[in-house]
């Protein structure tokens, strides 16, 4: 197909029903990008021969080096079926797990997705993750099956084996999607349990029975699954340039066989077989050993192909081969000594894999007027809002989405998913045109000119007499000339600062409307609230009005509209709704992502999905330290420009950037030095996260024995030798209850810390929203408003509550969860304050489920009650360890009490912060005539009280670190895994399964590895094994590191295994040394100041 004109594509944008919105999603190193460019160059954008090769979406010279796409980028196609025409919005996406930030966004712009899988390695951890992602958002995706080619030239597979790995690969993959829809199916089924039990509102009569498959088998699941007879599979190999589906080889044999092309779409894949006497297609292949339908009229031929062009490179048989297909193959292909080329300018020919995946995209996957209802009702349901709650002129918005319509009267409705930077040359207005005829002649007039002047200076140097005659029009003339290049240079000078600026576009799409350049917009930020607004603003209102300020929402004017072509940008008037666009001129407006529309009642779009969390944190600062500004203003611009990196200034003044993995770190901080502050920078080693923990008593010591009594004395000595060490007020006894008396002596506080079992921990972590929404609304109670909850939420926290019950059981937990006083740090972290205080009774953090309970039952708030909670956030924040946060420990307030006049705290506020409380106190302590124990000392000294106290109580438990763990899939072959099991060994790692991928001689394993050791770890893997086996790391869990950083030797065994030093490596004690002197706290470590080489003495008598 020759070039498309940009005027065609503009034209087709206004078709909605003709577009189709694509991504790429892949994991690494499947060839998506190959794919992608192999559909670029069936619009001769690139040369069909540089197709695979040139990686043409892969514009960043980092990705062309590392060989992987780094960023998600966008094309506009033209795809002509017939007499139908249709423009194609592609969007190539990363398989690195580090990007995967970069895959939410491209998938939230999509109606459909392209899921590449290599026909070798199968289904993947990343293959999984960007089908859960396709779900997510509700998008329908097709399978491509690529480098089928290796099956042919590596693994040297038959045609019948090839056919039933194949089979697998479909299998494996149509697994993952029918878990997805399982899932969903249970849990609305569920729901509607619920609903229906509600609605009786009947007490049941014994246990309830859900019948679980009833509702598998009612919902149909046909249309989910990928089948080559449904057309939404096409088997490829990018490299080779070929690719087809069922659908193309039933139109060929069709004709040739006599059979009917429907028939032949339904039988040319499964087991169905070819009788030759009776001439007819008929099940049971496998049974009567006979070849498949497939494997004889598809596979045997592209085997057969390969044999002749790669493997014996018979030119006779090519030549046969071209003449029966009736293809016409350039001299210079056949005369090429790479066969590939060969096979590639054939193949091209035979099966463009263009045609086959384009022709599937434009009949298979939806066009933007086909959203569905759900998938709309979910994106304008942000956090815990129900679509059923939004204000009804918001729910009315919802038709406009399904209608998706360019009309005037509609509203304007885009959602921006990320921003990305360009430089200045790139943008249109910057970019070079073609000069037109009249600039040419004027330019050349002016180049003859100044050739004869510089004829006539020369003469006028030669003849001396004739220069004094006519010296004065010569050196005006030069004068002149001079004059000319300053001001061209004074010219240049400006568009050179302006291409040292960098600018931001907006990857957007339009969901309604028309959007014209000039147009006036709101832009809603992701807190914003439509039915706030709509109490505020007039009606009928737009964004050029003057209107009152309400909270996060602005107005902007659309300076430029952009198409995006991969690395150029062409420059639009208007964008009809359904397209793909770029919007310059919003990077004062948007941070990373946000809605744009002409309605303020539109709600902001629910968040993007991202499935990596940051983890990788690193200290920044400049060589020179003068040139601070320009890297607060770089890492400004790169937290603009980056989906997932997160830039943070901690109370130290270190500025510090956290990402996603080693390979994400690598490229924002090239991204820091070459675009954004264009300083050298010095990055710090990578910052590890810790947590800090109490475990339960071990029962068995270091060397793997039994407690005796001998260590259990030792113990309690131990204890005893660390008791004096306490300084006077703090009390510890033998149960590890520490009581605490404030310096003024007018409070004590008795805590005790317990550790918390792990599934409550894993389950207060992952519900630390709902925890905030809990903790609003007490804030809100105590203030005395309140806060609409929706039902939903409700039913969540009720069911939260109830979980936390079933797994807080026993005797010391009896009635703990109504107990619990607050949660922390930061009042919704994995840790618990529970009210042990005999004859204190507070108001429940279950506050909003249990209103009508409350409302009858008053009960008031100690006073300083605010100061015990502060305390222990502050505890919770920094442990006493190495100043990480605490995770999975509960302190437990058994006793508190103040020795205080009665007077003075009636006056003090719960309150902490207000001012004029504070003044109120302190008047009213004059009048007493004792200034010393005002409300703000005492108050301090409380919270600086319950803060070591918990300190205090946390020491007195077996203390533990916690390290964070990724998880790790390494795909190896038989020869290197001694190498790979060795590497992981060195750190740290452990192997949690391992097992072989059926057809192929590669092993998955699978295994945990702490993040502090994984740093160079994928390169070092890669050296070892030759390339032959590269790791995927995902952030999963948080472990206990077995080890006690602070344990000595007690028992003889011990002596004996590990000396009286005990100087072997301890782990545990390695991070939290490294984490203290990183943190500038006392480290304990014997330093040699005078070491002298040891000499015999009785060698010197």
């Amino acid at each position: 197909m020759g070039h498309t004109s940009l005027e065609k594509l503009i034209r087709l944008q206004r078709k909605t029903s003709s577009i189709r919105n694509i991504c790429i999603l892949a994991h690494v190193d499947h060839g998506k990008t190959t794919l992608a460019d192999c559909l670029v160059a069936s619009n001769g954008i690139i040369s069909t021969r540089l197709a695979g090769k040139l990686r043409y979406l892969d514009s960043r010279e980092d990705e062309q080096i590392r060989g992987i796409t780094m960023k998600s980028s966008a094309i506009s196609l033209h795809y002509a079926a017939g007499e139908s025409e249709y423009l194609i919005n592609l969007i190539d996406s990363p398989g690195h797990v580090d990007f995967s930030s970069e895959v939410s966004t491209a998938v939230r712009l999509c109606d459909g997705a392209i899921v590449v899988v290599d026909a070798v390695e199968g289904v993947c951890p990343q293959t999984q993750a960007v089908l859960r992602q396709a779900w997510l958002e509700n998008i329908r995706p097709v399978l491509v099956i690529n480098k089928i080619d290796r099956l042919i030239i590596e693994l040297k597979l038959s045609p019948q084996e090839a056919y039933t790995h194949l089979q697998k690969i479909l299998e494996q993959v149509n697994a993952v999607t029918g878990t997805l829809f399982t899932s969903k199916v249970l849990e609305e089924r569920a729901v509607k349990e619920v609903e229906v039990q509600e609605a009786l509102s009947e007490p049941s009569s014994g246990e309830l029975v859900y019948d679980w498959s009833a509702g598998l088998e009612e919902t149909d699941d046909s249309h989910l699954y990928f089948s080559p007879d449904q057309g939404n599979v096409v088997f490829a190999s990018a490299i080779d340039s070929w690719g087809f589906s069922i659908h193309q080889f039933a139109q060929i044999y069709c004709q040739k066989m006599g059979v009917r092309s429907e028939v032949l779409q339904k039988t040319l894949w499964g087991d169905f077989y070819l009788n030759a006497k009776a001439k007819k297609i008929m099940k049971g292949a496998q049974s009567k050993g006979k070849k498949p339908l497939f494997v004889q009229l598809v596979l045997d031929n592209i085997w057969s192909l390969y044999d002749a062009v790669v493997t014996r490179r018979d030119k006779e048989k090519v030549e046969k081969i071209v003449a029966s297909l009736g293809l016409t193959v350039m001299a210079r292909d056949l005369r090429h000594s790479d066969p590939k080329v060969l096979l590639s300018a054939i193949c091209s020919q035979w099966l463009p894999v263009s045609q086959a995946v384009l022709s599937m995209v434009c009949e298979k996957l939806p066009s933007p007027s086909e959203i569905g209802a759900e998938r709309v009702e979910r994106l304008m349901s942000v956090g815990t809002r129900r679509f059923d709650s939004l204000p009804e002129k918001t729910q009315e918005l919802k038709q406009v989405f399904l209608d998706c319509t360019s009309e005037e009267t509609a509203p304007v409705i885009v959602f921006v998913s990320k921003m990305f930077a360009v430089d200045s040359k790139a943008l249109p207005q910057n970019r070079q045109r073609p000069l037109t005829q009249e600039e040419i002649t004027q330019r050349r007039d002016l180049a003859r000119q100044r050739h004869a002047e510089k004829q006539a200076a020369s003469q006028s140097a030669e003849n001396p007499e004739s220069a004094n005659a006519g010296g004065t029009p010569a050196v005006t003339s030069a004068n002149s000339t001079n004059t000319g290049k300053q001001q061209s240079s004074y010219a240049i000078l400006p568009t050179a600062e302006e291409e040292e600026k960098e600018h931001f576009i907006a990857f957007a799409r339009v969901y309604s409307g028309v959007v014209r350049r000039g147009q006036r917009v709101f832009v809603l930020g992701p807190k914003y609230d439509p039915a706030l607004s709509l109490r505020t603003l007039p009606d009928g209102c737009s964004a050029a009005d003057p209107l009152p300020s309400v909270p996060h929402l602005a107005c902007c004017t659309l300076e430029h509209l952009y198409m995006l072509m991969g690395r150029e940008l062409e420059e639009l008037e208007e964008v009809p709704a359904g397209n793909v666009l770029g919007i310059g001129g919003m990077e004062e407006f948007i941070l990373k992502s946000a809605t744009i529309s002409t309605s303020p009642a539109c709600p902001p779009f629910t968040p993007l999905n991202f499935e990596a969390t940051p983890i990788v944190r690193v200290a920044i600062e400049p060589k020179h330290p003068s040139e601070m500004p320009k890297l607060v203003r770089g890492m400004r611009l790169l937290n603009q420009a980056d989906p997932c990196a997160e830039v943070l200034i901690q109370e130290t003044g270190e500025h510090v950037l956290v990402t996603a993995g080693e390979v994400h770190l690598q490229r924002c901080l090239d991204d820091l030095r070459e675009r954004f502050a264009k300083i050298g920078i010095s990055a710090s080693k990578p910052i590890i996260p810790f947590r800090e923990t109490v475990i339960r008593p071990p029962k068995v010591d270091m060397v793997n024995e039994e407690m005796g009594r001998q260590q259990k004395v030792a113990v309690i000595h131990q204890a005893k030798d660390e008791q004096s060490k306490y300084p006077e007020g703090v009390h510890v006894d033998s149960t590890g209850l520490v009581t605490l008396t404030t310096p003024n002596k007018m409070a004590t506080v008795g805590i005790r810390a317990v550790p918390l079992p792990e599934e409550v921990t894993r389950l207060l972590e992952g519900n630390s929203e709902l925890i905030r929404t809990m903790e609003q609304f007490s804030l809100f109670a105590r203030e005395g408003k309140t806060l609409e909850i929706s039902q939903k939420t409700l039913e969540e926290i009720q069911g939260f509550k109830s979980k936390l019950e079933g797994l807080l059981q026993g005797h010391k937990w009896r009635n703990a969860v109504e107990r619990i006083w607050a949660f922390g740090p930061r009042r919704c972290g994995p840790n618990i304050l529970l009210n042990s205080v005999e004859g204190y009774r507070r108001p429940s953090v279950w506050q909003c489920v249990e209103r009508e309970k409350e409302k009858s039952e008053a009960v008031m708030l100690r006073d300083f009650d605010n100061s015990i909670v502060s305390g222990f956030q502050l505890a919770t924040l920094s442990g006493p360890m190495c100043e990480e946060p605490l995770m999975g420990v509960c302190f437990s307030v058994e006793s508190w009490e103040i020795k205080f006049s009665s007077q003075l705290t009636q006056q003090d506020s719960v309150e902490e912060d207000s001012v004029s409380q504070i003044e109120k106190c302190s008047g009213q302590g004059r009048r007493k005539g004792d200034t010393t124990d005002c409300y703000g000392p005492f108050s301090g000294q409380l919270i600086a009280a319950m803060k070591e106290a918990c300190r205090y109580a946390f020491q007195a438990k077996p203390q533990r670190l916690m390290a964070a763990m990724y998880t790790c899939e390494i795909m190896a072959t038989a020869d290197v895994l001694g190498r790979v099991y060795g590497v992981l060994s060195k750190r740290e790692g452990r192997v949690l399964n391992e097992e072989m991928k059926e057809g192929t001689d590669m092993f998955i394993i699978r295994a945990v590895l702490p993040v502090a050791e994984s740093f160079g770890f994928a390169d070092e893997m890669r050296k070892r094994t030759s390339g032959l086996a590269s790791p995927q790391l995902v952030f999963s869990h948080w472990e206990v590191i077995s080890s006690d950083p602070f344990w000595v030797p007690t028992t003889e065994e011990e002596y004996l295994h590990f000396g009286e030093k005990a100087d072997s490596a301890n782990q545990a004690l390695k991070y939290m040394n490294a984490v203290r002197k990183r943190k500038g706290l006392y480290v304990e470590e014997k330093i040699v100041e005078h070491a002298e080489k040891q000499r015999t003495l009785s060698k010197n008598k």
